[in-house]
């Protein structure tokens, strides 16, 4: 593992707890390994914009105005760290049952036919193959497992994302009942930092 790139997406800011799995883990790895080289885009904090006709219009065919050649360089900046990374680390909170809006606005600028995916004759195939993501899950109740695991729109949907795009090396760190009183907050951040952590220092080792 050489570079890594982080993708937070909360809307709390320092509050947030993926955003602290995420700053812990990557802190304690930088320790380990301080040549390690990290990018940080907090779409949380600072929102991709959303999809409008000229952004969605420049990543289908050439800009043909100023509006759209600026929405065509922010996906090019944005597929470039990607391109980049051979390790991604998104931080996703679930908002109800879902990801942010903001990290699919994200996803709408990185998925571009003939660029990260492409069709063929036998289905689309991803461009982004050989890396791996490591995704932080976020949730206030139990969605893994139970009654309320048909609810879950978040997992599911983060793996068709990567796997469209050729990364399908996804490890999935849940912190579940977040919202369930002090104990079980406390239990879920400690047993999903040191998950966490676990696997990043095994992510660093596999790439050595």
């Amino acid at each position: 593992m050489s570079t890594v790139l982080v993708v937070n997406s909360s809307a709390l800011g320092d509050a947030s707890v993926s955003n602290r799995l995420i700053r812990e883990a990557v802190d304690d790895l930088r320790l380990l390994a301080p040549e390690l080289d990290v990018i940080t885009r907090d779409v949380g904090a600072n929102p991709v914009p959303h999809l409008t006709l000229d952004g969605a219009t420049a990543l289908r065919s050439e800009p043909a105005n100023a509006a759209q050649a600026a929405a065509r360089a922010l996906s090019d900046e944005l597929i470039g760290e990607v391109e980049a990374a051979d390790t991604l680390v998104i931080g996703a909170p679930m908002y109800n049952f879902g990801i942010p809006s903001t990290l699919k606005a994200w996803f709408d600028h990185i998925l571009r036919a003939g660029v990260t995916f492409r069709y063929t004759e036998a289905g689309p195939e991803g461009l982004l193959r050989g890396k791996r993501a490591i995704v932080v899950l976020t949730r206030g109740g139990l969605y893994s497992e139970g009654p309320a695991q048909a609810m879950d729109a978040q997992e599911p949907h983060l793996r068709t994302l990567l796997g469209f795009v050729g990364i399908t090396d996804v490890t999935f760190v849940r912190a579940e009942k977040l919202a369930m009183g002090d104990e079980a907050n406390a239990q879920a951040i400690e047993k999903a930092g040191a998950t966490l952590g676990d696997v990043l220092k095994d992510q660093r080792a596999r790439a050595a």
